[in-house]
């Protein structure tokens, strides 16, 4: 596998293994694909309890669970009793 990099992440790279925080380059890139796994994993997961959320309130709005606010008074009182 070849990898390309800018000139900017080619430094950024080379001052991780100076500063002795890794040992090679090979490390850098496993460390940070590493946490671009995390990373989609996390946004996978919101996005998952985004859409049950979702579903919730489009159950209550079908099942005229809902509350019409009209002015901001309104609505600070009902976050009020949030």
């Amino acid at each position: 596998m070849h990898v390309s990099l800018t000139p900017k992440l080619v430094k950024f790279v080379k001052a991780k293994v100076e500063a002795g925080l890794y040992n090679n380059a090979s490390e850098v890139m496993r460390e940070a694909l590493r946490l671009m796994l995390e990373h989609d994993e996390v946004r996978r997961l919101k996005l998952k309890r985004l859409r049950e959320e979702l579903a919730k309130g489009e159950a209550d709005l079908t099942a005229g669970r809902i509350a019409a606010l009209s002015n901001d008074d309104e609505i600070a009182e009902f976050f009020a009793r949030l």
